[in-house]
C-alpha cells in the first residue's frame, strides 16, 4: 500500500509558522536584481558604544600674502614690544661685558626696558626705509642690498655708521 500524499515520510509534526523570524535564526538575505545586497544592520547592544573620534579640524589656508596683511595690521594696531625682553637683556650684558674689556655693569630694568624701545623704533624706521627702496625698485622682497641702500642715504649718524 503506497503512503497517502498528506503523510510524511518523517515521524516529526509540523510546524506552524506565523510569519515571525524567530530571535535566534539569521537574519533574511534580501534579493536585490543585478546589486550587490546592502548590509544588514545588527541589532544593539546595551553596551555604550566606544567614543568616536572627530574627524580632525582642518585649518583654514589663506591664499599667499593674506596671512602676511593679516599680521601686518595686527603688529601696527598694538603696543606691546616684539623682541622678548630676557634674550634682549642677554644681547646687552653680552655687549657691554665685550665693550668693557671684561667688567660686567648692572643694569637697572627701566634702562634695559628703555634700551629695547628705541632699538625696535630704530628697526623698525630702517625697515620701512628699506621697504621704499624695494618698492622703488619695482620689488616686493626686501633684499639685503634695500638695507644697506637705506643706511647708506641715513648718512653717518642716523643709519649708525
Amino acid at each position: 500500500m503506497a503512503p497517502t500524499p498528506s503523510r510524511r515520510k518523517t515521524g516529526t509534526p509540523r510546524r506552524v509558522t506565523t510569519g515571525r523570524i524567530p530571535p535566534s535564526s539569521p537574519q533574511p538575505r534580501r534579493v536585490t536584481a543585478g546589486r550587490s545586497p546592502s548590509p544588514v544592520p545588527q541589532p544593539t547592544t546595551s553596551r555604550p558604544s566606544p567614543q568616536r573620534r572627530s574627524a580632525p579640524v582642518r585649518r583654514r589656508r589663506y591664499r599667499p600674502g593674506t596671512r602676511a596683511l593679516m599680521e601686518i595690521r595686527k603688529y601696527q594696531r598694538s603696543t606691546e614690544l616684539l623682541l622678548r625682553k630676557q634674550p634682549f637683556s642677554r644681547l646687552v650684558r653680552e655687549i657691554t661685558v665685550s665693550l668693557s674689556r671684561g667688567y660686567a655693569y648692572s643694569w637697572q630694568s627701566m634702562a634695559l626696558l628703555a634700551l629695547q624701545e628705541a632699538a625696535e623704533a630704530f628697526m623698525v624706521r630702517l625697515f620701512e626705509d628699506a621697504y621704499l627702496c624695494a618698492f622703488h625698485a619695482k620689488r616686493v622682497t626686501l633684499f639685503k642690498q634695500d638695507i644697506q641702500l637705506a643706511r647708506r642715504i641715513r648718512g653717518i649718524h642716523d643709519g649708525l655708521g
